[in-house]
């Protein structure tokens, strides 16, 4: 057999990772891989740059779960290891006609402490009453795969509305009435159990007895922001031998029984494009499942540098808070980044916040820069009773930056990945997981799947 070739497509993490992996584990078994990305730089829809005076502040995601391996361990393998910080320890909000402490005790919105929900004003007492009663019905059904539909089944709408889905709502930008409770494993775990608030109050007692000050942190970052773990995964790949080509808007095309990227000739190929653009990149081969109907959600996140004396006082000691959608205007979550993170302070002073706009169902790409940031301000004096004036902002558009798995997600994924020809795999948080984590598992996991194939080829 002659040279044996892999070519990654796209130059996201989820590429970053998988590409990262085919150099440095399968030399004895691919001669080259190739990493294509259509942009000049990359990381995909991670990025940052300069912000009130800093080198580096994010404009997407901020950081990544640490208490699984994936991100952390490239982290690691990539040299970053020394240089990961994490969150300040200080509270979050839910914002409903006025601020209210997030109730002690939650996983992922599900109460597990009944006493700190009963204490909380976020939900009336009719709320909190129909809360109680949850230990009491019988199991309910996961058959219908919908987040809200249980959760509202088993706590009834407060719960669901002001927590469960402020909280995962705002994690992947969904409305989870329409959202998949087989692809939140957090949640679904809990359905093991009877009773949802025994089996959350059981996970949290669990956390409260191994917290400590010198417990793991939950979430991490490198210090030069996340798009650091991009290119420094990038870099990796390339010392050790990969090859990138930029600004290269590959096409890929079934030839014969191997695959055309670019113009080059390559045994497999791994896709990490998000879904809606695979069919318009993949030619002369079976066509693929409907991935039309994986619906994505655009996202804006503004950034603002307040002044010192502009950010009330009443505010600091919080990371930041969440908005429900019963209140929602335009603003689903804020950040207060310079007190989530130590490495964020001005050095002018003043406070950085990070505000989200824009959701399944929400869509907010139509408006022009200047309303985003009206609106947002407007939305802000609504909440923290002030009118800022910030001294800098920054509006970053993203896209379909967000997959929505509707109610039986993974058989869609099941469909369009058996429609695959042999040596076409396809990665990424279209299929896999919303998060860096996830993402980088799925790079991974399908890159070992193409050194599988390749290294039966020659057999």
């Amino acid at each position: 057999m002659g040279t044996r070739r892999i070519a990654v497509v796209g130059a996201g993490i989820t590429g970053a990772a998988a590409a990262h992996r085919l150099v440095t584990s399968s030399a004895d078994v691919v001669d080259e891989v190739v990493l294509f990305e259509r942009d000049e730089r990359v990381g995909g829809r991670i990025d940052g740059g300069p912000f009130a005076g800093l080198d580096s502040v994010d404009a997407g995601a901020d950081a990544f779960l640490a208490r699984v391996p994936d991100a952390v361990g490239l982290a690691h393998e990539v040299g970053l290891g020394d240089d990961l910080v994490h969150p300040e320890k200080v509270g979050a909000a839910v914002w409903f006609d006025g601020f209210h402490d997030i109730p002690e005790g939650l996983v992922l919105g599900v109460p597990g402490n009944p006493l700190a929900l009963a204490r909380s004003g976020l939900l009336t007492w009719r709320g909190k009453a129909r809360a109680a009663a949850e230990p009491l019905l019988p199991r309910t059904s996961t058959e219908h795969d919908s987040i809200g539909r249980y959760v509202r089944a088993r706590f009834g709408d407060e719960v669901h509305e002001r927590l469960v889905d402020a909280l995962v709502g705002s994690i992947y930008a969904a409305d989870t009435d329409r959202f998949s409770l087989a692809e939140v494993p957090q949640l679904a775990a809990l359905t093991e159990d009877r009773s949802l608030l025994l089996g959350a109050r059981r996970i949290a007692r669990r956390n409260a007895g191994t917290a400590s000050a010198d417990a793991a942190p939950i979430f991490a970052t490198p210090r030069g922001g996340m798009r650091a773990l991009a290119t420094a995964t990038v870099a990796s790949f390339e010392s050790a031998g990969g090859s990138l080509r930029s600004g290269t808007a590959a096409e890929i095309r079934r030839v014969g029984a191997a695959w055309e990227v670019g113009g080059e000739r390559f045994d497999a190929v791994i896709c990490t494009l998000p879904s809606d653009r695979i069919d318009a990149v993949v030619h002369g081969s079976t066509p693929i499942a409907p991935t039309e109907t994986m619906d994505r959600a655009d996202v804006v996140m503004v950034t603002l540098h307040v002044s010192e004396d502009e950010f009330p006082e009443r505010f600091r000691g919080r990371s930041g808070y969440l908005v429900p959608k019963p209140v929602q205007r335009h603003v689903t979550a804020v950040s207060f980044g310079s007190q989530k993170w130590a490495h964020w302070r001005p050095p002018s002073g003043g406070e950085i916040l990070r505000v989200s706009l824009g959701r399944d169902g929400a869509p907010i790409l139509h408006l022009d820069d200047d309303e985003i940031v009206g609106r947002t301000l407007d939305d802000l004096r609504t909440h923290l009773g002030v009118a800022l004036t910030p001294v800098e902002v920054r509006v970053s558009r993203w896209p379909g930056a967000f997959a929505q798995y509707r109610p039986h997600h993974r058989h869609q994924v099941e469909a369009i990945r058996s429609a695959l020809d042999p040596g076409l795999f396809v990665a990424g948080s279209s299929y896999d997981g919303i998060g860096i984590p996830a993402c980088v598992r799925s790079g991974r996991g399908f890159a070992d799947c193409a050194v599988d194939f390749v290294e039966a080829l020659a057999t």
